[in-house]
Formats: C-alpha cells, structure tokens, sequence
C-alpha cells in the first residue's frame, strides 16, 4: 500500500505533538560512532487479530530509531497524528515516547471495525518511509435464533405420519454460524437444509431447515436447533426449542377388577376398569350399561387413560350387559369393550293370599309367590307349627330378571281353633338364605242381640234438657261392632269391648229436631250377613225458636196503609202470638196456626199501621211465646219512612268571621235516605267541591269551608240539600270583620295662620266606630287645641285656629281589635315664609377639578317658594354656556331644595355661593361654601349600643367628609395599658361590633375619620366598664361636664361678645372674599385643625320642628350622663408622598397623603348626575357641643359658643413608624389595609 500524508511537510508536523516524540533536551552527549547512523524500523509490528464484538483491542506498533512521523490508516484512510482520532471517539493513539511506541486502541469493537489497519512512519532525512499491515477480524455472535412460526418451547401439533417442517433461522452473525439439529439431547441424523445469506454489511443470517414424518414414538419428543459460533461460549449454547405433539388414535379398552366367568352377590360393591393405552389426544372412555350412558369419572396419567364404574350389585344387575367404548379425535369409530354380569340373590320376600275368615267346615285355598331370586327359591309350608305335604309347586322367568317361585295348598276349618295359621318358607339352595311369610285364618261366631235402655216409650222430654242411651252386646268372633242411628243418619259415638262383650253410651241435648225422632243401635260382625238393632222414639216439648216479621209494601212512604206479619217458628205445643208498640200491647190480627217442623205447629199473627213522617224510626215488636215451657222470643223492626230533607230549624243562619282567618260554616239537614248531598252557591255562581282545585271557597257537603276569608266573601250564601224524596234550600248570611286600613287622608293644603283647619281621615274596617279611632302627636295639647268628629268611615281632627307652632304630623290611629291597629301620619301645613336649612350638610360642599359639582339648598316653606342663586352679589344665569344649572324639587309637603350643579369645575369655581329662597310671605338666603376636596372633620358622636361581658357595639355620627369617601377607624386601649389598639370599619359602615374583651374591665374608645387627602383627629375618649355576671356595665366620658357657676357667667359674657366679634368678622370676610382673586392657590392639606381645636363649636337648630327631629334621634341613642371627656391631643400620622407612592401601595395621588385606601375604589361615583349611592354628594362641616354627654350638631355658621376652654389631656401614643397599627389580636396589622 502507499504511504498517505495528509498535507505538506510543514502541514503534517503542525498539531501533532501528542504523537511525535519531543526532541531530548537534556542527557548524557552522543556518542560519535564511526559507523553509519542507525536507519528508523520497526521493533514490533502489528499483527491480524480477531475479537469479539463489544470488547477492546490494541494494535501494537514499536519503531526503533524513529525519524519521521507515525500515523494508522483504516482501509487506506489516514487517521491523522493526533493521539486523539477526530470522527472516531472509540479510536485512540497510545503513545510512549520514550519506547517510540504507538498503539492504536480501539474500545467496544463493532462491525465497522472489521478493516485492515497500517501503521506508517514517514520519511526523514536519510530515513525512507516504512509501514505495517495488520487485519482486524470482528466475530460477532448471531443476535437470535428462532423456529420460524413457533414460540420458544411451543408445543407443535401433527398428526401421526404428516409431514412435518421445522425451520431454523441463526441472524446477524460474522462470520455465518452454523445450525446443529437435535432429538432430545441426540444429534439428528437426517441432513437438513442449509443457506446462508448477508443482510448487511458483515451480517450474515443462516437458515437450516428439517424435514420430518412424525410416528406416535414421536409424541412428547423435543426437537432444537442450535447455533454454533467461535463467539458463543461452549457452556451457554443459544438453542430454539419446540415439543411434538403427535395426534394418534388410542388403543383398544380392557376390564380390569371383573371376568365373564365370575358371579356377584347382591350387596356387593363392585368396582370394574376400564382402561385404554396411547392416543393423543387421550382417550375418552364411557360406559354404557344395558344401552344407557353412564356417567363415572374419568382420569389419565401420561398416554394412560382409566374409568372406573362403582356400584353396588343388585338384583336387576343379573345379566346387565356392560360396554366401554374408547375414542378421541383421530379415531374414526369408537374402540369396544363388552360383558355380561351374572348376580346370586335370594327373594326379598313371600307373598302369601287366601281368605282371613272362615266358618266351620269350610275349605280355605292358600297361595304362596317368592319374589324373584337367582337360582329359582324351594317353597315348604306348616300349619300352627305342622308341616304340609300336600302343595303344589312351580318357576318361571320374571321379566326383572330371576326366577319367581309358586306354591299352592288348601286347608280344611274344623271347630278345634278359633284362629289357623300358614307358614310359608322360600330357601335360596346357592346363598342357603331362608325367607319365610305367614298368614292367620279366623273362624267366625255371630253376637248377641243389642239391648238398648235409657228412655220409655210415652215419656215427655223438654228441649235442652240431657238424655242418655245405653246399648249393649255379648259374644261374637271376631268382636261385634256397634253403631248408633238417629232418623237412620248416622252418629258418632265410642264404645268398648270388655270380655267378650261390647258397650257404648250416647249423651244426648235434646233440641226441637228430636220429636219424634227414631235412634236406633245396631251391632254386627262378618258371622251374619244382616245387623241385629233395637229402637226408641222420643217424645220433645219445644218453644219457637225464631220470630220473623215482614213489611208490605216495602217503601214506607207518608200517607199509605202498611201491613205487618209476624211468623213465628215451630212450636210444640203451639206458641201464642202478640204486637207490641214502643213497650205497648197493640192489637193484632188473623191469628193462625199450621203444621211446623218435628211435629210442631207454626202460628202468625198480622196488624196494619197508617204511615206518617213521625212514624219514622217507631220500633214495632212482635212476640212469640210457649206456654207450657214459658219460654218466649221476640223480634223488633225500626220503621223506616222515606221523606226529603228538612233543615233543623234552631240552628243559626249568620255567621261572623274575621279577615285572613280559616272560615267554616257547617249546617244540619235531616232526611230519609240519609244519603244526601249538599249544593252551595253565592250570587247564582255554584262553589266548587273540588279541594284539590286550590280555590279558597271549598264546599265539603254541609260543610263550607273558606281558607282564609276575604272581606269580599261576605253576602248571602245557598245551602241546598237533595236526597231522592226531594230538596230544601236554606239562605245562611256570612259578615267578615276586617282590620283597618287608612284609605286616604287630606293633603296637600296648606293653611292660612289664623284660620280653622281641618284634617280628615278616610277609613275602611268592620266593626268601625267612633270609639276605634283616636289622634295623637308627641308633645302637642290635643285637648285644648282639638275637636275631632267621625261620620261615615271619616275621622276629622278640627283645629279653631292654626299658629305656626302646629305645623306638623298628626298621626291617625285605628284600631277596632281584628288585627294590626292602622295609622299614618297628616301632616299638617301652615304657609310661612321660607326656612333655610342651616346643618352642615348643607353648607359646606366639595368637588375635583374636572368634575360635575353639586350644591344643595333646602327650605322649609308654604306656599312654594322660588330659589336664586347668587355669587358675588350678582345673580348666577343658568345654562350660560353650560356651566350652571339649577334642578329643584319638593323634598315633602313642607320642604323644597334647588340643586346647583356646576359643570367641568375649575379652579375659578371654588368659592361662596348664596342661595335666596323666597315666597309670597317673605324670603331668606344663606351661603355655602365650596371648595377644593380636604381631610374629613372629627366624627360628632359616639354611641354606644349593645354591650354584653365580652363584647360591645359602637356607633357614631360623620362630620364633613371632605368631599370625598370616608372611612373610619376605631382605636381601644384597656384602662392600665400604654398602647392603643385600633381596628378599621367597613367601607361605608358608620358602626362597628368588637368581640373577645374581658368581663368586667374597662375600656377607653375613640373614633376618628380619613379619606384620600388625610386624617381627621380622633375623638374624646369615651370609658366603658363591661358587665360581669349580675353586675350591670357603666359607661362615662373621661371628663366631668359640671362647670362652678362663675365659669359659667364667664362663658356666656364670653359668647356674647364673640358673637359680635362674629358678625363683624362675618361682614368683612364677604368684603374680602368678593375682592379676592379666583385663582387663590388650593388650601394646604397640613392638619386642618387650629392649635384650640380642644374648643369644640356647635351651631343653633333653625327651626322648632328641626329640633324635635334631632331630639327624637338622639333619643334612640346610647347617652350617658355626667361623664368626662378626654380631648386627644396625638393626631393620626400622615404619610408622606414617598412612602404612598411605593409598594404595597399602588393607590398614589401626588395630591395628598392618605392614612386610608383609596376611596375611588369604593365610590359609586356618578360623574353625570352628581350622586353616590342614588344620594345627593354632600360635604359636611359638622361642629359638636359636648353637653351632658350629648354631641348635638349645630348648623348655623353665623354663631358659635364655646363651652369648655380646657380638656384634661390624655395623648394617644403614635403609631409604629412602618405604618402598622395593633389589631383586637395584639399583632400588627398592615395600613392602610387593602379592601377588596
């Protein structure tokens, strides 16, 4: 082969420093030898190997004073210098440098690395190139080795001498292996066929295929191939496997365990096989016995195959002809095997005939048959112990099988014996088994004549008393038997035989059937052919024993004639007859007698009565009666007249109910037939009987039954009743009381100050009088200021002459005790100039920029007044380009409002406004405030409602909301602790409920308020002491309210003076305000509360009849009384921007610090209309007065009064500085928190 070099010299030595020797560095110097220097050859060269697939080899490779270059080829392809193969990760250089050794290692060989291999050293100066061939061999074992079509140990089915071909596949080997045939562990010696063909490269698959003609020797015989290869281990041959099984016929059945010459005895278990060899599949053996299958268990052991027939041997078995058949699959007509048994028995039994009785002189012919037996059965006989000579004797064949043995005799009856006895023998001379039978001859005598005692001929009885009979005989063989007749009916009576004699008694109950009845006694046995009897008549007095009575006709209508008959039973003697009515005698007529039953007589008696209405039910009763005995019966019969119904007269016809209530109404008709039935109607219109129809009107035959009465079902209603004599009608009238309903009252007039007013009230109830209704309202002198009237449903309250003091409601009350009591209020309108709402709801108002605005003014007034909305003296003009518009709308009979909306707000919007009310009796005008949204004011009150030991609900009234959704928190604190608790409300929820306090401790609480631009501060403190057990809880402000009186002139002198300082201030404030610029830069959002905040402010009611509404809700509030009030000086933080702008806080406005989520989260904000919630958007700017516990709201801006300079300080502690707060749990709970 050529020397291969992959590039140029320079190219060849460039990377390959890993397989050329490095040149020495160091060392002892050469020496210098004068002959020529030593030329580059191999020391070792490789040398042809063969491996087996999947193992590691080398191929060595020795150079003795290497020169030039070492590289492996593969087939001719250079594999580089590089001790590491690129493209041949398994191929690997092995250098040592120092022995100029360079193996080639090749790991887990392949087919792909069956080649021939060079190793080549290059050429050098003075050096040519040399090379070294070696061939690498790979063996691989074949992968598998199959019987093609078969399972490995699959059994293969043939049948006996069919060819068979078994075909051996040996796959993937190198070189091809060869296939070894075996029988068993013995070589085959027929040549099988044999082909080798490559299926890829260096993959060759063998194939061997045997020819065979299976025999039955064959059957069970496992046939393998074996691969043999140099790559196999010797000890581990790889071998496929399969077993013959051969299909054969089975060999012909044989007996065991019985012979055709043997004979059985009956009882004797017998067990007979029947066995049959080879066959495959094995042979199926049956038994047949007389023609018939019989069913045995079968069982096979190897090509064995047994059924063994059990029986225990009977006398039906002689002469049985038992075959067994042998078969399977391959044999075409079953194999046979047959016998005959042959059983010895004895008979079972004799049968003896002839007659039981005979009389003297008589000849008795006797007969003795043996049941079958084999041999045929000898007959002897013997008479009372003697033997007999002089029978006759023959066998026949029985059809069951044996011989039946016959014997006859006669004997001669003399006088000798009462009783003859034959004895029959029947000998089994093979078994010697004896069987004997026997029967008896009586010898017949005739009985005595009965004689029959008891009772004389002539004698009288009476019915029911007891008569006994006695009849009796003697003698007699066999003993007589005795049977009692009465009238020749036969009778049932015991009787008993003591010494030949025989006796019975009969105890009779006489009844009427025993007059003139004949009993007779009658004995008899087989010596006479006719019964001897004897007989008594007897002779019965009898009453009646049944009175029958009958009507005609048999409807009994007024105004007929009936007849009544009255049939008495038989009677004897004869039975007198006679009517009665209701306990009294009447009289009858035609009384008759005529022949009855058992000789009496029959007697009846008749008696006419003219039908009336009141005969109806009239107990009619007939009596019949035997004198001679005094015994009497008697029968009763109830008239009974057909009339139509007739309602009872007593009964009611007017019926009350009351509305909403179960009705019933139940009448009572009588009639005959009492089958009636009952038809109501109202107004013409029938009522259903249907009561699953679902109507409240049901009729229930005389019952009407209303589930729940209506006032609407009062009126007169039609019972009719209906049987088939005729009809009755009765008129029934049903009223409905009903509670009382106010069906209108006067309104909408307003009345002159001066004038008389009146004020009506329109009622609907029943009952309804004057004395139901009565007028009220709180804290007004109905007695001297009133006069009511009533007339025709209406209640009229009358007032002389109406002053501005009566404007309000006056409540109607009715109640006439049919349910719940009716009222409603009349409001009563006297006209006055107009009132404005001065509250803090409606004087101070905010809004964003941008957004729509709405300000409200509300008046009290009569008539309607007008609204004007002014600013800066100047009258606002709606609709001017939008901006402003006004809406307005009557609240109630007596107050009025005017919206001002303002459109897109703008900075120039912020300011005062003025609204001037005005009507035809005068005017009024107030300003309000609007401005920029700010932080909420303080809450106003407080309450407290339920307490329990552990737990207490608070409440509390809202001040100014800044313009803007409010929430609220609650702080706590336990008397004797540092630190505050505080616990957020509901989103919109102005009360809160807290649970798990201590019993009996006493707590400080406090509320306070913020939106999105700040916190408001908290309120005073308010102290509580819980309940514990029987004690009650208490609850006081901090502070007491009780001022010296000197403190008190001072601040009045201090409030008057205020309140001019107040007007003046007031005047030059509108002066300033009108001058002011409109684009005043925003308030600041710093804490909105003065350095006297400590000072609260109230504002005086407007109106009397405003005050009466706040007193009313402050009277359904938790007040306490001389308590103290402790003024929080410690704020809620603020947040500052940087803090609320980062998480977990997304809600960020640039605008205002927060202490509470966003609020728009929470709106309902309706940009369009200006409401939240469907309620007009208010800010607030309420003030409070702290008076007696009382926070009262005070509206008007132009007063205020100052009630307490001071207030004992009480600092609340700051909150944590990471903006958490203590919840009711002591842990900390993240703020503002996070609503969903």
């Amino acid at each position: 082969s050529l020397f291969i070099f992959l590039s140029a010299a320079g190219t060849f030595s460039h990377g390959m420093a890993a397989v050329t020797a490095p040149a020495p560095t160091s060392g002892p110097p050469a020496v210098t030898s004068p002959t020529a220097p030593a030329v580059q050859k191999f020391r070792v060269t490789p040398h042809d190997l063969q491996i087996l697939e999947g193992t590691d080899t080398l191929l060595r490779c020795e150079v003795s004073s290497r020169a030039g270059k070492v590289q492996w080829t593969k087939d001719g392809f250079a594999l580089g210098f590089s001790a590491v193969i690129p493209g041949f990760p398994r191929y690997s250089v092995l250098v040592d440098a120092k022995q100029n050794a360079y193996n080639l290692q090749i790991k887990n060989a392949t087919l792909e690395d069956d080649a021939e291999y060079q190793c080549q050293v290059g050429p050098a100066a003075g050096n040519p190139a040399i090379r070294a061939n070696a061939k690498l061999s790979i063996v691989a074992a074949p992968s598998s080795i199959v019987i093609e079509g078969y399972a490995r140990n699959a059994r293969v089915e043939v049948e006996e001498r069919q060819n068979l071909t078994l075909h051996c596949i040996a796959e993937n080997a190198n070189p091809a292996a060869e296939i070894v045939w075996f029988q068993g562990d013995v070589p085959v010696q027929s040549a099988p066929i044999v082909s080798v063909n490559q299926t890829a490269p260096k993959r060759f698959t063998t194939s061997s295929t045997l020819h065979l003609q299976p025999t039955s020797e064959d059957d069970y015989k496992e046939f393998s191939c074996e691969a043999r290869h140099k790559a196999l281990p010797p000890d581990v041959p790889m071998r496929a496997q399969v077993q013959l099984s051969v299909l054969y016929p089975p060999g012909a059945p044989f007996f065991e365990g019985y012979s055709q010459s043997e004979s059985l005895n009956r009882g004797q278990d017998v067990q007979i096989a029947c066995r049959s060899r080879g066959g495959n599949p094995p042979a199926q053996l049956t038994w047949y016995r007389n023609g018939v299958a019989v069913s045995s268990p079968q069982r096979t052991s190897g090509r064995l195959s047994e059924n063994v027939y059990k029986f225990t041997a009977a006398a039906e078995d002689n002469g049985a002809n038992l075959v067994c058949e042998a078969k399977n699959l391959l044999a075409p007509t079953p194999l046979r095997a047959e016998l005959n048994l042959t059983v010895l028995y004895a008979p079972k039994d004799v049968y003896l005939s002839g007659a039981s009785q005979a009389k003297v002189g008589d000849s008795v012919q006797m007969s003795c048959v043996t049941a079958p037996s084999n041999p045929p059965a000898r007959i002897s006989w013997s008479l009372n112990g003697r033997p007999l000579a002089n029978s006759t004797y023959k066998t026949t064949s029985s059809s069951d099988g044996g011989w039946v043995s016959s014997s006859n005799i006669s004997l001669n009856i003399d006088s000798q014996s009462r009783t003859f006895i034959a004895v029959c023998h029947a000998l089994n001379t093979e078994l010697t088994q004896n069987v004997v039978g026997s029967h008896t001859v009586n010898v017949l005598y005739p009985p005595s004549p009965p004689l029959l005692t008891g009772y004389n001929d002539g004698d009288i009885l009476i019915s029911g008393s007891i008569l006994k009979l006695q009849c009796s005989s003697a003698g007699g063989n066999p003993p007589p038997t005795l049977q009692w007749y009465k009238n020749d009916k036969r009778l049932n009576a015991p009787s008993k035989l003591v010494d030949s004699k025989i006796t019975s008694e009969l105890s009779l109950l006489l009844n009427a059937s025993d007059n003139n009845a004949i009993y007779k006694c009658e004995v008899q046995n087989a010596a006479i052919d006719i019964p001897l009897f004897a007989t008594k008549t007897l002779g019965v007095h009898f009453p009646p024993e049944t009175v029958k009575i009958s009507v005609v006709p048999k409807n009994l209508v007024p105004g007929i004639r009936a007849k009544l008959v009255c049939d008495s039973s038989s009677s004897n003697p004869p039975a007198k007859i006679s009517w009665w009515k209701d306990g009294i005698p009447v009289e009858g007529l035609n009384l008759a007698n005529r022949p009855g039953l058992w000789g009496g007589s029959v007697s009846t008696l008749e008696m006419y009565v003219n039908i009336t209405q009141d005969l109806d039910g009239i107990i009619y009763t007939c009596q019949s009666h035997n004198e001679v005995l005094q015994r009497s019966v008697h029968e009763t019969i109830s008239l009974d007249i057909l009339y139509p119904p007739k309602f009872d007269i007593a009964q009611t016809t007017t019926f009350v109910g009351v509305e909403g209530a179960p009705f019933h109404v139940e009448l009572l008709a009588s009639g005959n037939p009492m089958a009636i039935s009952y038809t109501w109607t109202k107004d013409g219109l029938p009522i259903s009987s249907n009561s699953l129809s679902g109507q409240r009107l049901i009729s229930d035959g005389p019952r009407l039954n209303i589930s729940r009465l209506s006032r609407n079902d009062a009126g007169v209603y039609i019972c009719e009743a209906l049987n088939s004599q005729g009809t009755a009608l009765l008129e029934v009238q049903v009223a409905v009381e009903y509670a009382p309903t106010i069906t209108a009252v006067s309104e909408g007039r307003s009345f002159v100050a001066g004038e008389p007013a009146v004020l009506a009230c329109h009622i609907q109830a029943r009952p309804l009088e004057a004395a139901h209704v009565r007028w009220s309202r709180d804290g007004y002198d109905l007695a001297s200021r009133t006069m009511t009237s009533f007339e025709n449903g209406t209640a009229l309250l009358q007032i002389a002459s109406v002053e501005r003091s009566d404007i309000g409601n006056f409540t109607c009350i009715v109640d006439n005790q049919r349910g719940a009591p009716a009222a409603q209020n009349v409001l009563l309108v006297v006209q006055t100039a107009p009132e404005i709402d001065h509250s803090p709801n409606f004087t101070r108002y905010a809004a964003r920029l941008g957004v729509r605005a709405q300000l409200i003014c509300r008046a009290l007034a009569a008539p309607q007044p007008s609204f004007i909305w002014r600013r800066n003296g100047k009258d606002l003009k709606m609709q001017r380009r939008n901006k402003f518009k006004s809406v307005e709308r009557q609240v109630d009979p007596l107050n009025y409002e005017s919206a001002l909306l303002i459109e897109n707000t703008s900075a120039d919007d912020y300011g005062q406004y003025e609204c001037v009310v005005r009507n035809a009796l005068g005017q009024a005008s107030t300003t309000l405030e609007f401005s920029k949204p700010t932080r909420p004011d303080t809450p106003l009150q407080l309450r407290v409602g339920n307490v329990s030991d552990t737990g207490v609900e608070l409440s509390w009234t809202p001040g100014f909301d800044g313009g803007m959704q409010t929430y609220f928190r609650l702080r706590l604190k336990q008397q004797g602790e540092e630190k505050y608790k505080h616990v957020d409300a509901k989103p919109g929820y102005l009360n809160i409920s807290l649970d798990g306090l201590k019993p009996g401790a006493t707590y400080y609480f406090s509320v306070m308020a913020a939106n999105e631009a700040g916190g408001s501060k908290f309120m005073p403190d308010i102290k509580l002491t819980l309940s514990k057990g029987s004690q009650p809880h208490s609850a006081e402000y901090t502070e007491k309210d009780e001022l010296p009186n000197v403190m008190i002139i001072g601040i009045t002198s201090a409030a008057m003076v205020l309140l001019v300082l107040n007007a003046a201030l007031v005047a030059w404030f509108v002066i300033r305000r009108q001058n002011k610029s409109q684009s005043e830069a925003e308030p600041s959002n710093d804490d909105v509360y003065s350095k006297d905040d400590n000072q609260s402010v109230y504002k005086l009611p407007i109106t009397a009849l405003q005050a009466d509404v706040q007193k009313k809700a402050a009277a359904s509030t938790y007040l306490v009384e001389n308590v103290d009030i402790i003024q929080s000086t410690a704020y809620p933080p603020k947040y500052q921007e940087s803090s609320m702008c980062t998480p977990p806080y997304p809600l960020c406005n640039p605008d205002f610090t927060r202490t509470l989520p966003n609020p728009k989260r929470h709106s309902q904000r309706n940009s369009a209309t200006g409401l939240i919630d469907g309620m007009p958007m208010r800010s607030k700017d309420d003030h409070m007065l702290i008076s007696n516990g009382l926070y009262i709201p005070s509206p008007s801006p132009a007063s205020s009064l100052v009630i307490k300079g001071s207030y004992i300080s009480s600092p609340s502690p700051a909150p944590p500085a990471d903006g958490s707060y203590f919840n009711m749990s002591d842990k900390y709970m993240s703020y503002p928190p996070v609503v969903s």
